[in-house]
């Protein structure tokens, strides 16, 4: 497999841009906007610096004029809508003010989303990712109101960004490695690096993790294997195609130009073959940013359409625009061709191949066979991350609005900015909702037969939160929410076995696990006092 060593200036640009994303700088040069990069982070600790901790205590601990923020039960509800509500009404007979009076509703939902980020023990600065925290493996039986499960160690010693994963038929795994690519992992455990696959950027010794953000490109990024795999042997990789001749928007910006493309191709032995490209864009739209936000998760339907997930590569610049790919859900047929029913195929000069558009940084996608649905889980600002039911030609918002609140505290009100006309019942609002925001990363619908009582249940993994959730849907709407696995490490990738184990791919800089989810199995026993 061929590779490119980093082309950067090395860490102190990727520090600079890290602590700017952590809110620790405020590192730069272009003017100042509504991404990440640009944002103070500080700005809503300092709002509940300014009204709220001279009550409740500056780590939300409690203080001698009111009670503790954590720690405890809240009297007025502990969701995001709940919080707010409270702090809007006040308690004036204990003496809080009614802060609806005093406080835009924009600063009252930021003060909730800030106590609500605590409550659930986000950190602040340099460790919000929780990147380096320690792996926490449960030990022994794992209880949960539905099922009890076992934890197993599939895989480990991987690449500390591990991206993605599918199952081949025969049970094996392929893994692909944001800078390492395509590796096949037998059922029992041998390991085998597929040479061949497209270019990517291999890890340079002096570029260095901060908070565990790694903000290059030229990445692997999704795999998935196709439906009618024994028949044809298709594999269909994404990828952060770096094109070195492709104009630079940013000449102080030592990255190369990528953008997500997909090919597909078969192994034969340990060697990628056949490779023929399935989607791409114009080398007009290859940009400067970072494959963190890059998408590139795939799923199949059952009528042989791939979705191709393209997050906002060029940050909220185009998202709404249907001449550019990125921030869209995107549909073709197997081999690259554009359905006729796709909902812009007939609109001159839109890009075909969009699906629905409006969004941020959609991490997972999955089919529902059974349903016929299509779900996605998409990254919001601060608040705001969303489970979707992905419906063709619709809006989803971004960014022009959100329930989540930019990283400084301010309104999500970019239709203002770019001048999109705006019609909030025109946009799809999300099926699930969480906020504070845990980092969703991929969502599945469980169809499988070891885990009986969570059919038809959501199940999403998160990074910052470190968490795994179940969701039960009921006509559609979210009645209940799970937490069966916590602190368990920033989990990327979910997947379904074929005997209907849980697989969970998980990131840490010591080096990424594959993790299995299993019912423990019960011996028999003959006598009444027990085994």
């Amino acid at each position: 497999m061929s590779r490119q060593r980093s082309r950067s200036a090395g860490p102190a640009l990727f520090l600079a841009l890290l602590a700017s994303v952590a809110g620790v700088a405020a590192a730069a040069e272009q003017q100042a906007d509504d991404s990440a990069l640009n944002q103070d982070m500080a700005a809503m600790g300092r709002l509940y610096g300014e009204h709220c901790a001279v009550c409740h205590g500056e780590q939300l601990q409690g203080a001698a004029q009111g009670v503790a923020l954590v720690g405890r039960e809240l009297t007025g509800g502990t969701t995001a809508a709940e919080i707010e509500a409270s702090i809007g009404r006040g308690a004036p007979d204990k003496g809080m003010p009614v802060w609806s009076q005093t406080l835009t509703p924009v600063q009252i939902r930021a003060l909730a989303i800030y106590v609500g980020e605590h409550r659930a023990g986000f950190k602040e600065g340099a460790g919000v990712f929780r990147f380096s925290d320690p792996l926490v493996m449960p030990a022994g039986v794992v209880r949960s109101e539905r099922h009890d499960f076992r934890v197993a160690v599939v895989a480990e010693g991987l690449d500390p960004l591990p991206s993605s994963m599918a199952f081949l038929p025969d049970g094996a795994v392929l893994l692909t490695e944001k800078h390492v690519g395509l590796t096949r992992i037998a059922r029992n455990g041998r390991r085998t690096l597929i040479a061949g696959t497209p270019r990517i950027l291999g890890r340079a010794p002096e570029m260095t993790l901060s908070a565990g953000m790694d903000l290059s490109n030229g990445w692997m990024l999704g795999v998935a294997v196709h439906p009618q795999f024994r028949r044809n042997g298709w594999i269909y990789l994404s990828y952060g195609d770096l094109c070195d001749d492709c104009p630079r928007t940013d000449p102080k910006n030592p990255m190369v130009p990528s953008m997500t493309r997909v090919v597909r191709g078969r192994i034969r032995g340990d060697r990628w073959v056949d490779e023929q490209v399935i989607w791409s864009a114009a080398h007009e739209h290859y940009t400067q940013q970072t494959d963190l936000i890059g998408g590139g998760r795939m799923v199949f339907d059952d009528a042989g359409h791939l979705f191709i997930v393209i997050g906002m590569k060029n940050e909220n610049d185009g998202v709404q625009d249907l001449k550019r790919p990125w921030g869209k859900i995107h549909r073709v047929y197997d081999d690259g061709r554009i359905p006729a029913d796709n909902p812009f195929v007939n609109r001159p000069g839109v890009l075909p191949s969009i699906w629905s558009y409006g969004h941020r940084n959609p991490q997972g996608i999955d089919f529902d066979e059974r349903t016929r649905l299509l779900w996605a889980a998409e990254h919001g600002p601060r608040g705001g991350d969303e489970v979707n039911r992905i419906l063709p030609g619709r809006n989803y918002g971004w960014p022009l609005t959100s329930r989540g609140v930019h990283y400084d505290g301010t309104k999500v009100d970019g239709w203002k900015k770019y001048g999109v006309p705006y019609d909030p019942s025109a946009i799809e609002q999300p099926v699930v909702e969480f906020t504070p925001s845990p980092a969703l990363s991929a969502v599945i619908v469980y169809r499988g037969r070891r885990f009986r009582a969570w059919q038809d249940n959501l199940l999403v993994g998160s990074l910052k939160a470190r968490e795994l959730y179940r969701v039960v849907l009921e006509n559609g709407v979210p009645a209940h929410r799970e937490t069966l696995l916590r602190d368990i490490g920033r989990i990327r990738d979910v997947r379904q076995g074929p005997g209907g184990d849980l697989f969970l791919l998980v990131e840490h800089p010591e080096g990424g696990k594959i993790l299995r989810l299993t019912v423990p199995v019960l011996r028999y026993c003959s006598n009444r006092s027990g085994c």
